[in-house]
This record gives C-alpha cells, structure tokens and sequence, in this order.
C-alpha cells in the first residue's frame, strides 16, 4: 500500500473528537477516560469486553470501521506481578501480542490521526544503568520472571514504529513506570506489589495479627506514579502540538517516552509507609524463597520534564487515594 502523506492539523484533540479508550475498565483506562471527562471531551469510545473482545481481529475491524476513533489510547493489557508472570506465561505473551496486533493494525487501516501505546518499564534490561534512558531499550537481557510479557510490549513499540516508518502513522509509545490507584488489582497473588500491601496490611489490621509476610527480601528499589499522573501524562502528549509530537516520532532511538516521577524507594521503605498508611503496627516477615525480580527501576523521565510535564501526587498522598479506594470497594 502507499505510504500515508503526513496529516496536518491546526486543533490537535479537539472536544468534539471521536476518541477510543482501550481498556477503559483498567486501572490506566479508567483514569484516562475520567481525566477526558474531567477537561470536557464528549466523544469517547468506552466498549465493555462484550461488546468490544480486542482479542478478536474481525470484531475490532468491524469496531473501527462503524466508529472511525480520530485518536486512540491503547492502555488494554493483561498485566500482572511476578507471581502472575510466572504461573501464566503463555498469556501474557499472546493476549497481549494480539491485543496490540489488532488495534495498531485497525488505527492504521482506518486513518488513525495519533495514538498513543501504554508499554511498560520492564521492556527495559534487568541490569540496566540506572536511571534508564529511553536509549537502553534492547541493550541487554530481560528480567526472566516478567519476560514474556515485556516482549509483548517491545513488540508493540517496535510494531508502532514500524507502521509509522512505512506508513506515516503517528503512534507513540509510553513507557510508564509502577502505576497504582483507584481500581487496582488488589488479588494476593495476581496482583503487582502496592495493592498486595495495601491488602495485606489492611487485613492484617483487621484481624490484629503480630505480622505479615511480604514476597522477597526487601532491598530492590521501585519507583511510583499515581495512575491519574499517568492519565495526565498520555493526555499531554496525546495533545502536544504537531511539531513537537513529530520531533519525537523522529527520535534515532525510536518513538518512545518513559513516564515517572523520578524518584525510587526499597521494597522495605514501601512497606513501612504503607503500614503508616494503612494503621498496621506489626512487623514484616520477609519470604526471601520468593523471587525479588529486578533489582532496581528507575526511569530517567528528562525527556518528559523538557516538554513541560511533571507528576503531582506524591507516594504519600497517592497510597492514602489507593487505600481509601480500596475500602470504599470493600463497601
């Protein structure tokens, strides 16, 4: 097929724009999709897993082609902790390899103005010189518990930039690091490590135990955002005007933007501010059988800060919005 001449556009994103939210019943999804409503975006394609199974190619090209979305968020995944990684690997790779494939594939079909593919921090390599810049992706091994899924999302950035050198799309890929908040996972096992706190902590409260065991040793160091910082973020770029938008599409190392608040802490630092968050005064029972993944994950997020972006929920106050979430789901 030819190759797309560049669209130009005098109103990037406006109110009356059809937008397509995939996965908007997800943690991320969900935030973006409040945030729209929130700035006063009308038009916004919000299908439930019935109406909408992303995994099936015909049912999304029947979708795209009766909505024709102008922009697209591409925050639908299966994700997960370690645990999950481990116990269903299979999954990870191919749902997510064809969640990816068919909505990329349908927004280039369908004339697609920009969209924007929610990866992950863990695309990056296990051993990576911290913080990691957006030039480290596929400079080094992955981390084994969580590798599956992370080639699924170096497959859909590298399936981004594809289209957009052969076709001239306009898909950017966002490289979030640990996001956390209102709609959470809290499963024990599935679920990524703050919510597994925030529920142990709460449940062990309840039921007055002396202490709670915790996976691992405690010492790796993870970096935190608050998911509707995350939300705010994709709206940012997904509205930044044409010439800055292009310049990062034409980055040599690729089109990708790692998103964070630059800052980390020890597994074992989380666990004493969730305590303090929660009520929990009991002691913590480190189950160091149980794998600690990478070592540390810090994402250098200058690239972000020099277009003008910066997070606005600190740890504290982001826990004590996850928290009162997660109670008000308890009923």
């Amino acid at each position: 097929m030819a190759i797309r001449r560049a669209i130009i556009m005098s109103d990037i994103l406006a109110k009356n724009d059809c937008i397509f939210v995939a996965g908007a019943r997800g943690l991320v999804g969900s935030s973006i999709v409040r945030t729209l409503h929130a700035k006063g975006f009308k038009n916004i394609l919000v299908p439930t897993h019935t109406e909408l199974d992303l995994m099936d190619a015909e049912t999304v090209k029947l979708f795209f082609k009766r909505h024709q979305p102008r922009y697209v968020f591409l925050a639908a995944a299966k994700v997960g902790g370690i645990y999950a990684n481990n116990t269903y690997p299979a999954d990870f790779i191919f749902n997510n390899l064809s969640i990816q494939n068919n909505v990329i594939h349908e927004s280039w079909r369908q004339d697609v103005k920009r969209l924007i593919f929610l990866g992950s921090s863990c695309v990056y390599p296990r051993d990576c010189p911290q913080p990691i810049k957006e030039e480290y992706l596929m400079t080094g091994d992955l981390e084994r518990t969580n590798r599956p899924y992370a080639i699924a999302k170096i497959a859909g950035i590298e399936l981004c930039w594809a289209y957009n050198r052969q076709y001239g799309t306009q898909f950017l890929s966002a490289m979030p690091t640990n996001t956390y908040g209102s709609l959470d996972n809290f499963h024990l096992e599935n679920s990524h490590v703050m919510p597994a706190l925030i529920r142990k902590m709460h449940e062990a409260k309840i039921e007055n135990r002396s202490e709670v065991e915790i996976w691992g040793t405690g010492k790796p160091r993870r970096e935190f955002l608050y998911v509707d910082d995350l939300a705010e973020a994709c709206l940012f770029l997904m509205s930044l005007p044409e010439d800055q938008y292009v310049n990062l599409l034409k980055k040599q190392m690729g089109p990708w933007v790692n998103i964070g608040c630059g800052e980390d802490l020890t597994i074992a630092e989380l666990a004493e501010l969730v305590a303090e968050v929660v009520g929990y005064s009991g002691k913590f029972c480190w189950n160091v059988n149980q794998p600690d993944g990478t070592l540390r994950k810090l994402l250098d997020v200058s690239l972000l800060a020099s277009l003008g972006w910066k997070p606005q929920v600190n740890l504290k106050d982001g826990i004590q919005k996850a928290y009162a979430a997660y109670l008000a789901a308890l009923g």
